[in-house]
């Protein structure tokens, strides 16, 4: 924890899905609203991080300003619960995309 209710995650040197992994198993230990500051040294982490938050209902505040090392503020949103992924095949063949007649 910082100054200012602001929660520190120190990422490392953790490539991207692991840190998001980490991050999320934090997050779900604190409150609606807090303020979190994502220290990320992987180059996708500018890209990764926003798009966690819009997957997940938190609010990507963009990159932390004036600090030796790349890091990222994040507030926390209600949980969101997201429907079936787009990226799975539907099991009812009614649904399934392979058996789709145009």
């Amino acid at each position: 924890q910082l100054g200012d209710g602001l929660h520190l995650i120190d990422g490392g040197d953790r490539g991207c899905g692991e840190l998001l992994l980490a991050v999320h198993a934090t997050v779900k230990t604190l409150p609606e609203g807090t303020l979190v500051r994502i220290v990320a040294s992987d180059p996708a982490a500018p890209i990764d991080i926003p798009a966690w938050c819009y997957l997940t209902g938190h609010r990507y505040q963009g990159p932390a300003r004036h600090l030796e090392r790349a890091a990222y503020d994040v507030e926390l949103g209600p949980p969101r619960r997201l429907g079936r992924s787009p990226w799975v095949l539907a099991t009812d063949d009614h649904d399934s995309a392979r058996h789709h007649q145009p």
